[in-house]
């Protein structure tokens, strides 16, 4: 399906041609592109090319890659809702607080909804994220991008695309402020500690118990936003 690349800028030739197939109607919305490997031995690449394509397409909106699932096509809703949102924030200095408070509307419904809807497939997902954040107390990077990971397992098992969609738009926001959550003295053992209890609810499809999680999860996120060097909500 794809042709061989030859450029010092590798990725970006990968990123045209799925482009290319996208605008002919060869990949549609939903589609999943094969995994990483496979994308790199048909492009003739290293799979770090592929990996900045991949991150490349999924800033301009065209894919999302969900942990345990695999990276797919989409219909450019949440890269929409995502531009709205961060020009709304940027317009004002509540953003962050406005942000907080749809969370918490949201966030501890949808990890109840979860208990009864997710399978074995989105456990193992949020499994491997928390193991990861237990594996990266002294790596922010890796800590935060596994901590969103978390939360979009979470709306995934929720299985329906809009809450999906809504709770991807937000979670992007919110890398600036989980940063400042990070340097806080504990910030990182209290937010494993919430999310070790909504991931133990959740296998035990407790709703009640997934839900007043959630909640103290948030109310911590707050209070240790708060504390932060630079506050960010």
């Amino acid at each position: 399906m794809y042709k061989v690349v030859r450029s010092s800028r590798l990725y970006e030739q990968i990123v045209q041609q799925v482009e290319e197939s996208i605008h002919k109607g060869e990949l549609k919305p939903g589609d999943q592109l094969p995994p990483e490997r496979e994308l790199a031995e048909q492009f003739g690449v290293s799979r770090t090319a592929v990996r900045e394509a991949v991150k490349a397409l999924r800033e301009k909106g065209m894919v999302e890659a969900y942990p345990g699932r695999g990276t797919f096509i989409t219909d450019g809703s949440s890269y929409t809702i995502r531009q709205s949102l961060d020009r709304m924030m940027r317009s004002g200095n509540e953003g962050f607080a406005y942000l907080a408070e749809v969370r918490e509307i949201l966030e501890p419904q949808i990890a109840a909804l979860a208990t009864t809807r997710a399978d074995e497939e989105d456990i193992v997902a949020m499994r491997e994220q928390v193991a990861i954040m237990d594996a990266a107390k002294h790596d922010p990077d890796a800590f935060i991008e596994a901590d969103l990971d978390f939360h979009l397992a979470l709306a995934e098992a929720a299985a329906n695309p809009i809450i999906l969609s809504l709770i991807d738009s937000i979670v992007g926001l919110l890398r600036e402020q989980r940063m400042g959550i990070f340097h806080v003295d504990g910030g990182p053992d209290r937010g494993q500690y919430h999310h070790k209890k909504i991931l133990e609810a959740v296998e035990h499809r407790d709703a009640a118990g997934a839900r007043e999680a959630m909640k103290a999860h948030l109310i911590q996120v707050r209070e240790d936003s708060r504390r932060a060097p630079s506050e960010s909500e």
